[in-house]
Parts: C-alpha cells; structure tokens; sequence
C-alpha cells in the first residue's frame, strides 16, 4: 500500500472558565488534548488502511466571545 500525508484542518468551539480572555484562549490551546486514531482493527481490516501517525501542526484560538448566563 501507498503512504500518503493528508493535512485536516478543524474547527471546536470549547466552552471555558477563566480570568480573562487570553487565558481561556491559551488554556483551550493548550488543554484540550492530543489527537488520536479512533480507528480499531475492524476498521482498518474492512477498509484496508493504517493510520502511521497523527501529527498536531496548527493550534490557534481564532476567536473568543464571553458566554452570558442566562437568568
């Protein structure tokens, strides 16, 4: 089988508490966790592929807006 490098990009909205907006940017960044293969042996024996790794390139909090509580 051929090796190919695929590039995703991906988009979460995480909701946080913290003191102020930079920091609930880099917390979110930073906490939310390492990518995973999700696939398990089925998957890859019926659709014949192997995940080799799963490489985190881009990070970034692109925007931030404080979540108002509703009374």
């Amino acid at each position: 089988m051929k090796t190919y490098n695929v590039a995703l990009s991906r988009a979460y909205i995480v909701t946080i508490e913290a003191e102020n907006e930079e920091k609930a940017c880099r917390y979110a960044e930073y906490f939310l966790g390492h990518c995973y293969d999700a696939s398990d042996l089925k998957d890859k024996q019926e659709y014949k592929f192997s995940i080799k790794e799963i490489e985190p390139t881009i990070n970034d909090a692109i925007d931030v807006e404080e979540v108002k509580e509703h009374e």
